[in-house]
């Protein structure tokens, strides 16, 4: 007689009811998550047109007359208001986060809590520095190249929509750059791969670095170098963090096995 066969009604509604509370654990954090972006979100639309000043500064300061245009007769309303909610987006990410690790913790055994608490906190900081790297750093550099090349006679008028379209993919880019690193410890925790092989690949991931600046950033060497470098510099970043991670989690396992 085969397994299904054995199984009883009982065990039947056992597992529907299990895949049921996941179902609607998920939908509690799903809700949890999008009421704190929206909340977010309220609290920062009466600032919206401020919010937009201030992200736009860095290439307002290098324009003709230091403003930018509208093209669409919808744009001045509608521009600053995605933008604020792309900017609830990010400063609920912490609540985003820990919602999906809420989920994620029950099937965790104690000692992978133990150092998947880190790596949360780490994910979270490193997002928050790509995102300030590519405002203070990348932004007014990129900006004043492509103001600099302008042929003569051409003046330089950004349209604000395809402002918002270009910043968001950029600063996307960025955050997501900077979880090089945990990526790299959650591969060594997993045991696909180990620090010594990551270290042997230093070649292929600098050359791999600059292809996908090539193809998140706009095309110039100016911003490809500037996702490129940072990728390759916290790649080491997270193989010296996979070495402190994967050394820790063995000195845990030995103490918790029984001696022989």
């Amino acid at each position: 007689m085969s397994t299904d066969e054995e199984k009883t009604p009982q065990d039947e509604q056992l597992a529907e009811g299990t895949l049921l509370s996941h179902l609607v654990e998920l939908r509690e954090r799903l809700l949890k998550m999008s009421g704190a972006i929206l909340l977010v979100f309220i609290c920062l639309l009466p600032f919206a047109k401020d919010i937009f000043s201030l992200v736009s500064l860095p290439l307002r300061e290098v324009l003709p007359g230091n403003a930018m245009i509208a093209t669409q007769v919808a744009s001045p309303l509608l521009t600053p208001f995605k933008l604020t909610f792309f900017v609830a987006l990010f400063v609920a990410m912490p609540v985003v986060l820990y919602q999906i690790w809420a989920f994620v913790a029950p099937g965790l055994y104690r000692k992978e809590k133990r150092f998947a608490l880190p790596l949360l906190a780490s994910s979270i900081l490193l997002f928050y520095l790509g995102i300030a790297f590519a405002y203070f750093v990348v932004f007014p550099l990129m900006f004043g190249f492509f103001t600099s090349i302008a042929p003569e006679g051409v003046e330089v008028q950004t349209d604000i929509s395809q402002f918002l379209d270009f910043i968001t993919t950029i600063v996307f880019a960025f955050g997501l750059a900077f979880e090089v690193p945990i990526a790299t410890v959650l591969i060594v925790w997993t045991g696909l791969t180990t620090p010594e092989k990551l270290a042997k690949s230093r070649a292929y991931v600098f050359l791999g670095a600059f292809v996908v600046g090539m193809f998140l950033t706009p095309p110039d060497v100016i911003s490809q170098t500037l996702l490129a470098v940072p990728i390759y510099l916290l790649y080491e970043l997270g193989i010296i963090m996979s070495r402190v991670f994967v050394v820790r989690k063995e000195d845990v396992e030995e103490k918790a096995a029984p001696a022989e």
